[in-house]
């Protein structure tokens, strides 16, 4: 699969639309006496490079919104704060040429953390696509971040399942029928709101995936002390090498420990599972593990 049926298709073309504010707004239904609902803040953030632990935030945009769990209709938009943050750091070149952001647009702004925090404090759930990163970021800032449950929408739906080989938001945008202007913080925040909650599905929304697993239990395995020659059955098996504990590691599902274990003992450690396998509060579902 790659565009969805719903899409106007005519002999070997297609139409696409553009993404705006007033698309979110149109799709808005009122709640009703079965509405379940949960107020979910959808985040993006630019910086100025990849390195958690030494780049910046240049820009971030939020939107909480009122979403019924039940159907994955949005119910209200209840807030949003978008704002650029100076820096002392000169901006690279390919940091500007991706997002758009040079050193006179943020020339003076600052993030008021006040706000976000607040908006913060109202969301049951923070959603972000690579919240791995987007989550390494706002612990740094923020304090109540590393209190919050966040889920990703990159890793908490199954897209392969929806018939998507390719899990880029532009991607996956543009295979639902719309394009927008990536790589700003809030552009990115609604296409990814348009995405979860397409009404193109009919059945389960990918919102209510992602609301449903960022209920699940989590667990960090690590695989101390595996033998030397494992390491490239260990990474065929999505293990990443972690230095600073010179071990492979890898997250799972509550449903995949005993699976996991069996396969440690048997492709690893010949017989005898050595792995530390820890579970996780949902609080701490992406956060910055070493």
């Amino acid at each position: 699969m790659s565009f969805i049926e719903s899409i106007s298709k005519s002999k070997d073309q297609i139409t696409l639309y553009k993404l705006d504010e007033s698309v979110l707004k149109k799709h808005l239904e009122p709640s009703s006496l079965f509405s379940e609902e949960i107020n979910v803040c959808f985040l993006d953030t630019e910086t100025t490079g990849l390195k958690i632990d030494k780049d910046e935030i240049i820009e971030i945009a939020l939107r909480l919104l009122k979403i019924d769990k039940r159907t994955g209709s949005i119910l209200s938009i209840e807030n949003s704060y978008e704002s650029f943050h100076d820096t002392d750091t000169i901006l690279d070149p390919n940091i500007t040429l991706i997002t758009g952001i040079t050193k006179d647009m943020i020339d003076g702004h600052k993030i008021d953390w006040t706000k976000v925090a607040d908006i913060f404090d109202d969301s049951d759930i923070i959603i972000a696509h690579n919240a791995r990163f987007d989550r390494a970021f706002l612990d740094r800032y923020l304090a109540i971040s590393k209190e919050k449950v966040w889920a990703c929408t990159h890793k908490d739906v199954n897209w392969l399942d929806r018939g998507f080989v390719k899990t880029s938001l532009e991607l996956l945008s543009t295979w639902h029928g719309f394009y927008y202007d990536s790589h700003r913080a809030m552009n990115d925040v609604d296409a990814l709101i348009h995405l979860v909650t397409h009404p193109s599905y009919v059945n389960e929304k990918p919102i209510i995936e992602v609301i449903k697993n960022s209920n699940k239990l989590h667990y960090k395995v690590v695989a101390v002390n595996s033998p030397f020659e494992t390491k490239d059955i260990l990474r065929s098996n999505y293990y990443r090498w972690n230095p600073n504990i010179r071990a492979w590691w890898k997250m799972i599902d509550e449903e995949n420990v005993e699976k996991e274990r069996d396969w440690l003992t048997k492709n690893v450690y010949n017989g005898y599972c050595l792995a530390t396998i820890e579970q996780l509060a949902l609080i701490d579902k992406y956060k910055k593990r070493f």
